[in-house]
C-alpha cells in the first residue's frame, strides 16, 4: 500500500473515532432530539374550539416536549464534562457542540414563536446576539486572538435553557411540595426567565466585544 492510501486510511478511522466517541455522540443526539421537539409542539397545537379531551392531549404533548428537550440540553454540560476530564476532545466535537447548542435553541424558539407563546421581537434579538457573538468568536479565531468565556454567558445559557422548558410547558399545572398545592403558571416562568436571559445575553454581548476591542488595542500597541 503506498503511503498516501495508508496515510488517507488512518486520515478516515481518524475522523471516524472521534465521530463515535461518546461526548460527540451525545452531541450528536442533541441534534437528532431537534425534529422530536418541533414535532411535538406541533401536535400540541389546539383548534380555535378545543374540546376538553384535546386539551388533555395537548398537555401531554407540551410535557414530553420539554422533558425531550431538558434531556438534551442536560447533553450539553454532560459531553462537556466527559470531554474535558475523559481526554475525549476532538476537532469534531469542537465544531459540533456549540452547533448543537444553538440549533436547539433556534428551533425550539422558532417554533415557540409560530405557536404565539413568545414575541417574535424577543426571539430575533435572542438569535442576533447569537449570530453575532459566533461571527466575533470567528474572527477573533482567525486573527489568532483568544476571548475568554465571561461569567454573564453563562447565566444567559442557564436562564435561557430554564425558560425555553417552562414555554414549552406552556399550560398552569398543579404542584404538590409536601403538605402544601399550589399552581404554576409555567407560560409565565418561561417567558420571565427568558426575559431574564435577554438581559445576561446583552451584557455578556458587551463584554465580548469589550474583550474583542482590547486584544485587538493590544496587538497594536
Amino acid at each position: 500500500m503506498s503511503p498516501r492510501k495508508s496515510q488517507r486510511r488512518s486520515g478516515a478511522r481518524q475522523l471516524r473515532d472521534e465521530f463515535l466517541n461518546v461526548p460527540n455522540m451525545l452531541t450528536m443526539m442533541r441534534i437528532a432530539a431537534i425534529p422530536f421537539v418541533m414535532l411535538l409542539l406541533e401536535l400540541s397545537r389546539l383548534p380555535a374550539e378545543a374540546s376538553d379531551r384535546q386539551v388533555y392531549v395537548s398537555h401531554l404533548y407540551c410535557f414530553w416536549a420539554a422533558v425531550v428537550f431538558g434531556l438534551a440540553a442536560g447533553t450539553d454540560w454532560l459531553d462537556g464534562w466527559l470531554a474535558r476530564n475523559m481526554g475525549w476532545t476532538s476537532l469534531i466535537g469542537k465544531l459540533l457542540d456549540p452547533l448543537a447548542d444553538k440549533l436547539i435553541v433556534m428551533a425550539a424558539l422558532v417554533t415557540l414563536v409560530a405557536l404565539e407563546r413568545s414575541p417574535a421581537w424577543l426571539v430575533v434579538l435572542l438569535l442576533a446576539r447569537e449570530i453575532g457573538i459566533s461571527g466575533l468568536r470567528s474572527l477573533a479565531s482567525s486573527e489568532g486572538l483568544i476571548i475568554d468565556v465571561v461569567q454573564t454567558g453563562k447565566w444567559k445559557t442557564a436562564f435561557q435553557l430554564v425558560g425555553i422548558i417552562g414555554l414549552l410547558m406552556h399550560y398552569t399545572y398543579p404542584i404538590d411540595f409536601l403538605f402544601i398545592r399550589f399552581e404554576v403558571n409555567f407560560h409565565v416562568v418561561g417567558l420571565t426567565l427568558v426575559g431574564i436571559s435577554m438581559a445576561f445575553s446583552l451584557l455578556s454581548a458587551f463584554s465580548y466585544f469589550r474583550s474583542f476591542l482590547r486584544a485587538i488595542a493590544a496587538r497594536y500597541r
